[in-house]
């Protein structure tokens, strides 16, 4: 069962179950999922001179691409949490932490902080990176090893630490 067919498996099952919230969360990230899968399908009709037939194939988004799409939508909320608590709207605040719960569900487990910073150090010895200037280089690497399974600016955070430790 491809990540798309779950998401579309709970929301059935919420609907039966009358879980509005649920429910809300689930269209919305159909809905996103939807519009994404028709801008790939857009880009192939531009790009490439391909039968249509060929274009839906290619043109449906794969789990990798599902998980970038909810990994985004789960940064969009964290984003909007820090502004809800500046702006004292812990209701709000409390949604958007429901809605990164539900959304988590259809994330790869997640690496711990120890796991991150081992793959880290990994990395910045087999890149020889000595200083915060050779970031980049580290944090491209790494994250194409951690995609879907750490948020880029944990993964950023880690990175800068071990790096800027090295100067010492």
């Amino acid at each position: 069962m491809t990540l798309k067919e779950k998401i579309q498996e709970d929301l059935k099952e919420a609907l039966l179950k009358r879980e509005n919230f649920e429910i809300s969360v689930l269209r919305y990230l159909s809905s996103v999922l939807h519009n994404k899968e028709i801008e790939k399908k857009t880009a192939l009709r531009r790009e490439e001179k391909l039968p249509e037939k060929e274009i839906e194939e290619k043109g449906k988004l794969t789990d990798e691409e599902i998980i970038e799409v909810i990994m985004a939508e789960i940064k969009k909320r964290k984003e909007s949490i820090l502004e809800f608590e500046r702006g004292q709207r812990e209701d709000l605040v409390k949604k958007e932490e429901k809605e990164i719960e539900i959304l988590k569900r259809y994330l790869p487990e997640q690496l711990s902080e120890e796991e991150l910073k081992n793959l880290a150090q990994e990395i910045i010895m087999k890149t020889g990176a000595s200083s915060i200037r050779d970031m980049g280089k580290v944090m491209g690497e790494l994250m194409s090893k951690v995609k879907g399974r750490a948020q880029g600016d944990q993964v950023a955070k880690i990175v800068k630490e071990l790096l800027s430790g090295q100067n010492d």
